[in-house]
Formats: C-alpha cells, structure tokens, sequence
C-alpha cells in the first residue's frame, strides 16, 4: 500500500442536526459526481448515533432519487456479531435510516454474517475478507473506498479498533475478529488499518462535548495504538465533521472554513 495520505481538516456545524444535513449532503455529492463519471462507487458505512444521523437526512434529501444506485456497493468498517435482527447490529440500523429505500440490488450491500447465520466469529471475519477480495482496486486487493465513514468513540476508537489492543497493529489480513470487546457487545468483526487507510476519503463524523478530548489527540498527532483515530488516514481527503460542541480542543489553523 502506498503511504501517501491527505492531511486533516475540521469542518465544524454549529449543532448535530446540522451536521448530519452537511455530511448526508456532501455524501450525496460525491456519490453522484462519481456515478456520473461512469464508475462505481464503494462506500464504507459506520454504525453509531451520527452513522446513523447521517444516513437518515441523506434518505430526507431530494438528490437521493437522481442517482443511479445500481452502481454503488455499500460495505461497513465494523459488525457487531449478533443476530441479523438484533437492534445493535449497525446493518439493520443502516437499513432503516437509509438503504431498504434505495433502489439498488441485493448483492450490492455486502454485509457481516450475523450470529444466527451459521458461522462462528472467526468465519464471519473470514467471509468479510473474501468478499473485499472480490472486489479489488487498481491499487490494492481490496476496494478502494470513496467514501469512509467513521465514528470516534470518547476513547478514541474507530470501527472496532479499540486503544491499545492488538487489532489496531494488525496490517497482514484485511478483516479481523474482536472478543471482550471493551464496548458491548463483546464479539465483533472490523476491517484493518490498511484497508480503512486506503479510502480516497475518510470522514470521521463525530458529536459532542466528549468527543473534545479524543478529537484533540488525534489532530495533536497521538499515537495510533492509543488513539486509533489519529491513525485514520484517506488517500485524498481527511475530514473530521464535527459539531460545535466537539470543537472545544481543535487547533484554529485545522479548521476548514470553505470545504
């Protein structure tokens, strides 16, 4: 993988509402400017109050009907394993805010094996690992992501890449599994650094007056193994979309003004 990333960049919203209008927007944008151009485009989801923001006011947005979704592959940097129906489970709660009201085909949503399913946590990663491999960039044996989105927990972790715990040093397999997870539930599935680092863009869209802290570290340049999102890195854009509240510790020359 080529280690050639953008720098990164705060564009700041004065309230969460806002926030999620802005993203769900610029989404939207990217999403059609790339179609448009005859590609497909890769989009790597993420679960949480914000992921979930996110993708409600995208399905609010008119722009959401002109866009052709039959090229567009939706994936997700992390799982929780539990039943497919289970209300954790950030598939399920990606479908209700957005992707059961897209016309798109089935086999476009590439989704985590769940609990239920038959397999167990080490072959749920497994299957989530060959699927990306079916789908390779010019690049590497992944798909390149045109848009990542991450959420920031208040201790810094992005996916299921929690602070200084192995996953977050793997780099040879692109999909691994996570037992005791130190946020419930305690199995997991997440995609590596490196695949997470090869998107063309990695938003990280994070809320609140207890993301300040973790948001400061990862734009002071912290260690990754600490704080993994001072590790999240995109090929052409880094973007935090934050609100206000957030905003408290972000030094004023990282502040995006026009983006």
């Amino acid at each position: 993988m080529v280690e050639a990333w953008a720098e990164k960049r705060v564009v700041i919203s004065p309230d969460t509402a806002t926030l999620a209008d802005a993203v769900a927007a610029r989404f939207l944008s990217r999403v059609a400017k790339r179609i448009d151009e005859g590609k497909l485009a890769h989009i790597s989801l993420t679960g949480g109050s914000m992921g979930s923001a996110v993708l409600a006011a995208a399905a609010r947005n008119p722009r959401l009907e002109r866009i052709d979704w039959s090229r567009a592959h939706f994936w997700w940097s992390d799982e929780r394993f539990v039943p497919r129906e289970h209300p954790d489970r950030n598939e399920k709660q990606a479908r209700e805010a957005l992707l059961d009201a897209l016309d798109i085909p089935a086999a476009n949503i590439h989704s985590v094996l769940a609990s239920d399913e038959g397999a167990d946590l080490d072959a749920a990663a497994a299957a989530y690992a060959d699927e990306l491999a079916g789908f390779p960039s010019s690049i590497d044996a992944w798909p390149s992501f045109d848009v990542c989105f991450l959420g920031v927990g208040p201790d810094g972790h992005i996916a299921s890449l929690f602070p200084d715990r192995s996953e977050i040093q793997i780099t040879d397999r692109t999909v691994v599994s996570v037992r005791d997870s130190p946020k419930p539930p305690p199995e997991r599935v997440t995609m590596t650094r490196p695949v997470i680092n090869s998107s063309k863009r990695v938003w990280l869209v994070m809320a609140g007056a207890d993301k300040a802290s973790a948001l400061g570290l990862a734009l002071a340049g912290a260690s990754y193994a600490s704080v993994p999102a001072a590790g999240a890195k995109g090929r052409k854009r880094t973007i935090f979309f934050i609100d206000q509240a957030a905003a408290s510790q972000v030094p004023p020359d990282l502040i995006d003004r026009e983006y």
